[in-house]
């Protein structure tokens, strides 16, 4: 069977049923035979390779498309309830689980569709390709050239763009974790023994990579000295400079943590995010956990900027993609549900105590704009967990109706993604205004159907996000199925 590249997923892909053989239902008969702990690499490779993408496609769709649809939530509603918004910094809220999940989703298809590679330089080929066209697309939708929504202009100042956000961050993990899988091919056993680690010997390439990340995530973290950092901002069309007294290592404080500094050197203070969430903390506003004016007395760092995907915290992130190849592998080499569902829950389970452990004992607090090693641990535990109870409902017990609405916005994830959760759609219907640009048919819709009826601008602006968007592109995802219409990289 040979590579095509346009299924090596990145996790805002879609497994098509279309590359499905002929032969796929005499293989169905022939693999209902095998015993649970039996490893699929057999002399048949790749009929068992065909059941298993066939096998995948609900529930890696459904998964997918949750974490879309939580993306969209917390992105348009976070506002209004600042609960499920990102944590202004120690903590996880609902919102601080969409990166990770990405993440996870990236390892778990990146470990289905490199399965069998023919041409090792063809596979890498294709990877730094779509490596290249992610970053492309996450500094045109986040760099500042888009706009969208609301303010109908575009374009960026070049000073001032901003190199990374979450598209450059999938990137990123994803072609070290492709690569790893594609440069070890030759080294996987054709057998894996039936005990509950040989998944993890097998494989132990994938897993020194994340080793290596999380040395040097916490080796720079800990050792690197940061010292006093100054910036710039306008101020009532005047430039203030202000100053942050540092000169410390190991700091896990917003202000002298050697994740931003790290940014800070890389890329440079214009360039980073200009509306960290950490404004939103009591030490800043008296509003918190809400956005508000600044404290009279806030201390400098609230006013400066800081990348929430930066480069440091990137490299800690290969971990997430790595767990996701995890649950790939043991998809791909354990026959029985049962099996799969023991080693999926076990490990989400001892990845979520671990993480318990560090936040509670205050010895790695879970921190999403560091992404700290126990935040790496709780998401991904979280993921593993979640995903096992897809599996077990879709699946196991086939309950998959209820769940047609998660896998059709799955399919068309990087459609709704950019229309969706960056605004691309409501931006060109706000483009038709009367009169006024507040005065288009989104703001119309929003206000009158939703905000006015329920008097309530919380509960208005809740119901248009699940209804007049998440619903809406559900079911445009479920009619551009239908037409077999996919947007992929």
């Amino acid at each position: 069977m040979d590579y095509d590249a346009k299924r090596v997923e990145e996790g805002l892909g879609h497994v098509h049923k279309e590359d499905i053989s002929e032969k796929a239902d005499k293989i169905e008969k022939d693999e209902s035979s095998a015993t649970p702990a039996q490893s699929v690499e057999q002399k048949g490779e790749e009929q068992p390779l065909i059941k298993q993408k066939s096998k995948r496609v609900a529930t890696l769709d459904a998964f997918r498309g949750l974490t879309i649809v939580l993306m969209i939530l917390v992105d348009d509603a976070g506002g209004s309830y600042a609960r499920i918004d990102h944590s202004p910094w120690n903590g996880c809220t609902l919102a601080d689980f969409v990166m990770p999940f990405f993440l996870f989703i990236v390892g778990v298809a990146v470990a289905l569709a490199l399965k069998k590679i023919p041409r090792i330089s063809h596979a890498v080929k294709k990877i730094s390709l779509r490596t290249l066209k992610l970053l492309f697309w996450g500094i045109l939708l986040q760099g500042g050239y888009s706009h969208a929504p609301d303010d109908l202009s575009y374009g960026v100042d070049m000073k001032h763009i901003r190199w990374f956000g979450i598209l450059q961050r999938i990137a990123v993990v994803y072609f070290v974790v492709a690569l790893i899988e594609t440069l070890t091919t030759k080294r996987r056993p054709t057998v894996i023994d039936s005990g509950h680690f040989s998944i993890f010997s097998a494989y132990k390439w994938q897993w020194i990579g994340g080793f290596v990340a999380f040395l040097i995530y916490m080796i720079t973290t800990y050792a690197l000295y940061v010292p006093d950092w100054s910036f710039v901002i306008d101020q009532d069309h005047e430039a203030k400079r202000y100053t942050v007294k540092c000169g410390m290592r190991g700091h896990l404080g917003p202000a002298c943590n050697a994740v931003g500094y790290v940014d800070r050197q890389v890329w440079g203070i214009n360039h980073l995010y200009s509306q960290p969430v950490w404004t939103r903390l009591k030490a800043c506003t008296l509003s918190s956990p809400n956005s508000g004016p600044f404290r009279e007395d806030a201390p400098s760092w609230c006013y400066a900027p800081f990348e929430p995907e930066g480069l440091l915290s990137t490299i800690s992130a290969i971990l997430s993609g790595t767990i996701g190849i995890h649950y790939g592998h043991v998809l791909i080499h354990f026959k029985g549900h049962a099996e799969r569902l023991k080693q999926w829950v076990s490990m989400g389970i001892v990845l979520l105590i671990v993480a318990i452990i560090l936040h509670f004992t205050d010895a790695i607090p879970i921190n999403k704009q560091l992404y700290s090693f126990s935040y790496v641990c709780f998401t991904a535990g979280a993921a593993g967990i979640v995903f096992s109870a897809f599996y077990l409902v879709i699946d196991v017990w086939g309950f998959r109706t209820p769940f047609l609405f998660l896998e059709w916005i799955g399919m068309n994830a990087m459609l709704v993604f950019v229309m969706a959760a960056q605004g691309i759609f409501a931006a060109f219907i706000n483009g038709w205004y009367y009169e006024s640009s507040d005065n288009s048919l989104v703001h119309w819709i929003q206000r009158h159907v939703f905000i006015d009826v329920w008097h309530s601008e919380r509960l208005g602006t809740l119901l248009y996000v699940i209804f007049a968007e998440i619903t809406f592109w559900a079911v445009v995802s479920g009619i551009l199925h239908k037409l077999h219409i996919y947007w992929k990289l």
